[in-house]
């Protein structure tokens, strides 16, 4: 299932590069030039690994 990252939340798992990961922190900033909202997701993986991601607010997740 596919999940648009402003709906996502913390503790919510998503796949980042074919690893589950665990959302940590999510933040979004303000109206780019470009007309879009960008999330900035901290997730950590079961291995603690902590991945930082910015991408646009309509950029579809997919959930394991």
């Amino acid at each position: 299932m596919k999940k648009q990252a402003k709906d996502l939340k913390k503790g919510d798992k998503i796949l980042i590069a074919g690893k589950t990961a665990t959302i940590e922190e999510i933040e979004f900033s303000d109206l780019g030039k470009h007309g879009k909202r960008k999330a900035r997701i901290v997730a950590i993986t079961p291995e603690n690994e902590k991945i930082v991601i910015v991408r646009p607010e309509d950029y579809p997740f997919n959930s394991p």
